[in-house]
This record gives structure tokens, C-alpha cells and sequence, in this order.
């Protein structure tokens, strides 16, 4: 079994549920809150600011994260470091990386949106027939870009989990959650 920091992996696993935890909350509870604002030019305003103060949060979380999972890979490369296996290493890669991709894409979006503070909408992601239409692009996208961090981050601790599940030593018999596991992923 590999040693690891626990460090680093508290970093990575509290960034990873800061992230998620942030996106899922600002997409349901922020946004969802602004559009209930009376005023329709007060929407984008209010959702505005809640985001603008959750990002250097998200930041250092996101950070976190990914100074974590380096830090581990890193460590993992000493010999006899290579428990986890290659494809679930990609796997975890590829999902991080899709997951900043699509923080990004949504932080530019949001951006976009910002500038427009003052636009009536009926909702943070649905537009109104006054709205400017670089506005109105932007709201369309946000609304779909906006769940797939939560999704991408979400199967990040999904997989996480499993490949945690799967560097267990196992007993003659094994554990339940092991076997699910390895049936769920046989290349782990």
C-alpha cells in the first residue's frame, strides 16, 4: 500500500468538497434565491455579488484540490508508488480538468452577465424580452454550464472513493464495498 500525506490528501479531498459543495449550493440556493428578488433588474445584481464573494473562496478550494492531487501523484512516483493504477489516475484527470474547464467557461459567462447588472430578467439563467442579447446568449449557456460542475465534480468523489475503496487491502473474502468496487471499475 502506498504511504500517503495526509496533507495532501486533506487538501485534496476539502478543496474537491468546497468546489462541489459551492457550485451546487450558488446553482440551487444563490441563484435560485436572486430570481425570487421582486424586482427584476435586482436579479442578476444580487446573484452578482453572492458569486463575485464565493469565487477567491472557490479559488483557494479549487487550488486546494488540485495542490493535493499533485502532491499525491508526485509522491506516488517514488517506487513502489503506483497503487491506483493508470486509468483511474486518467479518469481523475480527465474529470478535474473538464471540471476547470467548465468553472471557467461558467466564471466568463458570469462575467458576461455581470456587465448587464442592471438588465430585467426573469431568472439568473432565464432571460426576459428586454434583455441585450449578449446578455441573453450568456444566460442560455450559464444555464446548462452551471450544473455540469457540480456533475464533474460530483463523479470526481465518486471516483475518488472507489479508487480509496480499491487501494484497501483486501481479506480472503473481502469487503462489500470492495467488491462493488472492483465490479464497477475492473481496470482499478
Amino acid at each position: 500500500m502506498v504511504e500517503r500525506d495526509p496533507i495532501l490528501k486533506a487538501m485534496y479531498d476539502t478543496g474537491l468538497a468546497a468546489w462541489f459543495g459551492g457550485s451546487l449550493m450558488g446553482v440551487v440556493g444563490l441563484n435560485g434565491a436572486a430570481a425570487e428578488a421582486r424586482d427584476p433588474r435586482e436579479r442578476l445584481r444580487i446573484s452578482s455579488i453572492g458569486w463575485d464573494r464565493w469565487t477567491p473562496l472557490n479559488a483557494a478550494a479549487i487550488g486546494a484540490h488540485l495542490i493535493g492531487g499533485v502532491g499525491m501523484r508526485m509522491s506516488e512516483r517514488r517506487p513502489g508508488g503506483d497503487e491506483e493504477g493508470p486509468p483511474m489516475k486518467n479518469l481523475k484527470t480527465c474529470l478535474s480538468i473538464a471540471a476547470l474547464a467548465a468553472t471557467g467557461y461558467s466564471r466568463w459567462l458570469g462575467i458576461r452577465m455581470e456587465r448587464a447588472r442592471e438588465a430585467p430578467v426573469a431568472g439568473v439563467t432565464e432571460p426576459s424580452g428586454e434583455v441585450p442579447e449578449d446578455v441573453r446568449e450568456a444566460q442560455q449557456r450559464q444555464r446548462i454550464v452551471q450544473w455540469t460542475i457540480p456533475v464533474l465534480t460530483g463523479a470526481l468523489i465518486v471516483v475518488s472513493s472507489i479508487a480509496t475503496e480499491l487501494e484497501k487491502p483486501r481479506g480472503p473474502v473481502g469487503t462489500v464495498g470492495t467488491r462493488a468496487a472492483r465490479a464497477l471499475m475492473p481496470f482499478g
